[in-house]
């Protein structure tokens, strides 16, 4: 045994020598020191000595894996240094090549739409707000006119950090800050710009994104100042032949309360499958600030009167630019962004 152990030491360093590339390296390690290599069948044979022996011939054993392992390393760390030097002298650097220019960024598309849209009601005398993402229930929801056993929450499922603390779903909280903050100060006309979470996810919908809020408060303000309001923006948006229609609906911080339509965009009104032959497209939702919200927010619905508006960014967005499916604008995808 102990004859075979020098043998194998010496045949083993003199291949080792010999192995010039990783694989050759790998070989040699599953040859000599794997499972079934070598060295570990001469010690399968440590069972036929006798007691004296085997920890002289065990401890000769370990002694040879050690410097294999060892020979191993060092030729290991040489063959890496040799296929480093060829790879680099194999490449060449041609120095009259020009340099690769960095790509230049651009605004995405939403923020071009939102960038349009606070420059057009900049233009009629709003101011911009804004307001947390974070929102207590209290405003969110209570000094809209929407108690906690009200079925309009119902429409605006939400992410709920407490029970009284929750990422909000519009950004009309930052009206009743405002009046809170204000009151009794008239005229109010801001809009408010940001980010709103809700449960939703598919083709039209997304967890979280973009709206704009409008407040006017002041005293006698109508219903036709809504109107020609948004009738102004939609033109400036979409084109000075543009149209709107008014459609009675529901909200609970607005009465009367009124979604609003602009002429088809694809068709110019005639009728197509983009508008299911209506000749209309839903653009927001609008109407004359509720009497409860303008108490609550400290201001007499005797005295002043007021109107809102609020409208998806991702919406006006999607038809202005005639995009079919909103999750393209939340992809990132460079081939897409880049025509903008």
């Amino acid at each position: 045994m102990h004859e075979r152990l020098i043998d194998l030491r010496t045949k083993a360093n003199l291949e080792l020598q010999s192995c010039l590339t990783m694989e050759q390296l790998n070989e040699f390690r599953i040859r000599y020191m794997g499972k079934k290599g070598e060295l570990t069948n001469v010690l399968r044979g440590m069972a036929q000595l006798s007691a004296e022996e085997r920890p002289l011939i065990g401890q000769m054993a370990n002694e040879i894996r050690d410097e294999l392992e060892k020979s191993l390393a060092d030729a290991l760390q040489k063959v890496k240094a040799i296929e480093l030097e060829q790879r680099l002298a194999a490449e060449t650097l041609d120095v009259t090549l020009p340099g690769v220019v960095a790509g230049s960024g651009r605004r995405h598309p939403l923020f071009l739409v939102l960038g349009r849209i606070e420059e057009i009601f900049q233009g009629m005398g709003f101011t911009v707000e804004e307001g947390p993402e974070i929102e207590l229930d209290r405003y969110n929801f209570e000094m809209l006119n929407m108690p906690k056993d009200h079925p309009a929450r119902d429409m605006q499922d939400s992410f709920y950090i407490t029970p009284e603390v929750l990422l909000r779903t519009h950004t009309s909280p930052v009206q009743a800050r405002t009046m809170e903050k204000l009151k009794p100060q008239v005229p109010i006309k801001i809009i408010v710009p940001g980010k709103v979470y809700r449960r939703d996810d598919d083709a039209t919908h997304s967890p979280m994104f973009h709206q704009v809020e409008g407040l006017v408060v002041d005293k006698n303000i109508r219903f036709s100042d809504l109107k020609g309001t948004l009738l102004s923006f939609a033109r400036q948006m979409f084109g000075q032949e543009q149209r709107i229609r008014l459609r009675p609906s529901f909200f609970p911080f607005t009465e009367p309360s009124a979604e609003v339509d602009i002429s088809c965009v694809i068709c110019g009104g005639s009728g197509c499958r983009t508008c299911k032959q209506t000749g209309w497209l839903e653009i927001l939702g609008s109407g004359m600030v509720h009497p409860r919200v303008l108490e609550m927010g400290g201001y007499d619905p005797e005295e002043v009167s007021g109107f809102a508006f609020g409208m998806g960014v991702e919406r006006i967005a999607m038809l202005r630019y005639g995009l079919d499916d909103l999750r393209l604008l939340f992809e990132n995808d460079v081939r897409f962004l880049r025509q903008f």
